[in-house]
């Protein structure tokens, strides 16, 4: 029993060092392998607290304790034709949402102010479809100057493919940046759609880069795919090198093909957060969608290895509080800040 204590232990403290380890090589710039990755997600319950520790160096180092908050305004909801199982805006959900158009141009200053009222930094305008039309990037690019001249927000898009064309113009309109979600590994992707594919999406990352956009790129972790899928996921988004990457929980909505599916513990959330910033060590590491529903009363937590929250609502489901995201935030010794 002692021999066994002494190796257990042994073994306990090589890990330690190991994150330690792998938290100095992502500083130095070394690209995080499949294995290391695996490592991270699989690591221990009882090592969790070092594990963070060592991401916390890495997200300390570019971000000192600074959060920054996102606001985003769904300013077109619904008539999607694309099959994403987990949307509750795709053409196979039945979820109860609101419905309608791009909103208009006071209501994208609305929504903008509200993002300055609530100390967010970026200021993201999201429409559902496949891809936007001619007068939706339109509507877009002629409204950011007008939110940037009242609000100084950043101002980031996400309205699905798009060419180089379109991305270009969003670029002479202002934007900063674009969401487009890769959500989970090229192998996986098609257990979630049909309707697209994976290398278009690339496709569209890439003519965003093209265009001289910031990139906002993340995933869905819940969806019934497998460690290796969620680190491969990691480490397609440390080799794009992207700017932000948003990691989303899934919340399982009632009317969309993945209802009822439950995957997740706060552990193991914690853990994929740790694996983003050990892979993409100078991004923006957003906790997005599903963190209230999957990490609960860890939410705290997540902000060492994350620097980067959404304020308010989702798309179609509630967040929590603003000013509960304020005081969790402040409990934390960190600051909120809007540059």
């Amino acid at each position: 029993m002692i021999n066994h204590a002494i190796q257990l232990d042994e073994l306990s403290t090589g890990f330690n060092d190991r994150w330690q380890e792998m938290a100095d090589r992502a500083i130095d710039g070394h690209m995080l392998n499949t294995d290391e990755g695996l490592a991270v997600l699989r690591a221990a319950d009882e090592k969790l607290l070092d594990l963070l520790a060592a991401a916390y160096r890495v997200r300390h180092c570019y971000f000192g304790n600074r959060v920054h908050l996102n606001f985003l305004i769904n300013a077109k909801s619904g008539h999607c034709g694309e099959d994403c199982g987990y949307c509750s805006q795709s053409r196979v959900s039945s979820a109860e949402i609101p419905r309608y158009n791009l909103v208009d141009a006071e209501k994208l200053l609305d929504g903008a102010r509200i993002a300055a009222e609530l100390r967010a930094k970026t200021y993201c305008i999201v429409i559902s479809g496949r891809s936007p039309s001619d007068r939706e990037l339109e509507t877009i690019a002629a409204t950011v100057p007008r939110i940037k001249a009242q609000y100084g927000l950043a101002i980031c898009a996400s309205v699905g493919l798009l060419s180089a064309q379109q991305a270009a113009l969003l670029k002479a309109g202002g934007v900063d940046r674009v969401n487009h979600n890769l959500n989970t590994s090229r192998r996986f992707y098609p257990q979630i759609c049909s309707t697209h594919t994976y290398q278009q999406r690339l496709d569209t990352l890439d003519a965003v880069r093209r265009a001289g956009l910031e990139i906002c790129s993340g995933g869905i972790v819940g969806m019934g795919e497998e460690d290796i899928d969620v680190v491969e996921l990691a480490l397609e988004l440390g080799r794009l090198m992207v700017e932000a990457v948003p990691i989303n929980f899934l919340q399982p909505i009632e009317g969309t093909p993945l209802a009822g599916t439950w995957r997740l513990n706060p552990r193991y959330c914690l853990k994929v957060l740790a694996l983003f910033r050990l892979a993409n060590p100078k991004c923006e590491l957003r906790i997005a969608g599903g963190r209230e529903m999957h990490l609960g009363p860890l939410q705290p937590l997540g902000l060492y290895p994350a620097n980067s929250i959404f304020a308010g609502d989702y798309l179609t489901t509630k967040g929590q509080p603003p000013e509960d995201d304020l005081r969790m935030i402040e409990a934390l010794g960190f600051e909120a800040v809007t540059e």
